[in-house]
């Protein structure tokens, strides 16, 4: 019970600021707040498993800026996207909320991979010698720091236009992008 307890606690608080939680926000303004927990739950829960179980190998064979870097040049693309925007016709609007889910769930997915909270899952699991328990905590962290995001994001969403919020989104995508590139490569 204490490494379920610890993981959660840490990861709420490494989550609060962090930019997948403005991700949250983001796309809060933008799709329906259930696909948006859906989604992130199920990427949230996808990388934080291959975390605690893959996460040794994988930095022992894939070097960490590599995955920076990936997760990196995907914001940008994300934020220049946004710029963009998205027509949906009647034809489209069917298939909307099953887009919205992949999305976001992509976007969570690989916004996670060398993210503080996905390193500290791979520390907490080390730490506590436990899969189940850290993976648990974490996931249930992550979806209440997300989930205070999504519910900024529907506040946010009401009460600012769509252009502004849709502007504010990309350039948050692109400059976080933009934000580990630098890291990284400095």
């Amino acid at each position: 019970m204490f490494a379920f307890l610890s993981s959660l606690a840490f990861v709420v608080l490494a989550e609060m600021g962090d930019k997948t939680q403005l991700l949250a926000i983001a796309f809060a303004t933008k799709f329906p707040w259930k696909t948006v927990m859906a989604a992130v739950a199920a990427a949230t829960a996808v990388n934080h498993l291959l975390a605690v179980v893959v996460g040794q190998w994988l930095t022992n064979y894939v070097p960490m800026d590599w995955i920076h870097i990936a997760a990196s040049v995907a914001f940008i693309i994300f934020g220049l996207w946004t710029i963009r925007g998205d027509k949906i016709t009647d034809d489209d609007q069917k298939s909307r909320y099953a887009s919205a889910f992949w999305t976001v769930a992509v976007a969570f997915f690989l916004a996670e991979m060398g993210d503080k909270t996905q390193l500290a899952t791979i520390t907490l699991a080390a730490q506590f010698h436990t899969i189940l328990p850290v993976w648990c905590g974490t996931l249930c962290g992550m979806i209440i720091a997300d989930g205070i995001g999504i519910i900024v994001g529907i506040v946010l969403g009401k009460r600012i236009p769509e252009r502004t919020v849709k502007w504010t989104a990309a350039v948050i995508f692109i400059l976080c992008g933009l934000w580990g590139l630098y890291e990284t490569l400095m």
